[in-house]
């Protein structure tokens, strides 16, 4: 038997604000740009969950979707949408949220959640014509 991947597509919205607190505010601006906006700015995020795996014989699934559902919104969604993840979360206090950065957070916050035997990975889009991939 082949594995299969099984997608299960997200979205949220939050704000951020990439800033180096080691750097001058010069430095920063001219690193980040419009980014590195003091009021912050957000986006519209889109997030595609990926699990990989052989399907289960009695089920004929990789992983039940509901329950990859409320894994995800438990896990992600609940702690992300709507918040400025430099101000409102944990996750970010000390990490500058970086599409880079949040793919590997949001990775690192679903892959207890999902049987070891199976694959996990994150593609989040930050705007229609951005997006990571973790892990590659």
């Amino acid at each position: 038997m082949n594995k299969i991947a099984i997608v299960r597509c997200e979205h949220f919205n939050a704000a951020h604000r990439l800033h180096n607190k080691n750097w001058s505010d010069e430095k920063n601006k001219e690193v980040f740009g419009k980014c590195n906006n003091p009021n912050y700015h957000g986006h519209n995020y889109d997030l595609e969950i990926k699990v990989i795996g052989l399907c289960d014989l009695e089920t004929g699934y990789v992983v039940d979707t509901k329950i990859l559902s409320n894994i995800i919104k438990e896990k992600v969604l609940n702690r992300f949408d709507h918040k400025n993840l430099n101000l409102d979360t944990q996750e970010f206090i000390d990490l500058n949220p970086t599409a880079e950065n949040i793919a590997t957070v949001i990775y690192d916050l679903l892959r207890p959640e999902i049987e070891s035997k199976l694959e996990l990975k994150i593609k989040l889009y930050e705007t229609p014509r951005n997006y990571v991939e973790y892990p590659y």
